[in-house]
């Protein structure tokens, strides 16, 4: 394996435990637990699993998946307008807990 796929694997699965942990843990991470619907943590381990597969982790590519999934289950769980505007702003704004733990 190049030294390059080999860090940028590195930045990726770095990048995906700092979203996990953001999402059931850290200051909100209480209210977080308490109000996730089902659909919603599938949709959160969605993402987790397509960052996996991201060639390169950014802020761009990291809200352009979010708006992407969150598009598809909107459709397929019949999920409210605001439910998911609230989700999408929360999962976008992890981004600075991911962002931190990259650098």
């Amino acid at each position: 394996m190049k030294k390059g796929k080999f860090i940028g694997a590195g930045i990726a699965v770095t990048a995906v435990a700092a979203a996990g942990i953001y999402f059931l843990t850290g200051k909100r991470g209480k209210e977080n637990r308490e109000k996730i619907a089902a659909w919603t943590l599938k949709m959160k381990g969605e993402l987790l699993e397509k960052m996996k597969e991201m060639k390169e982790v950014n802020r761009e590519a990291y809200e352009a998946l979010v708006d992407n999934i969150a598009v598809r289950y909107q459709r397929m769980e019949r999920v409210g307008a605001s439910e998911m505007k609230h989700l999408v702003k929360e999962l976008k704004g992890a981004w600075s807990h991911i962002g931190k733990q990259l650098k």
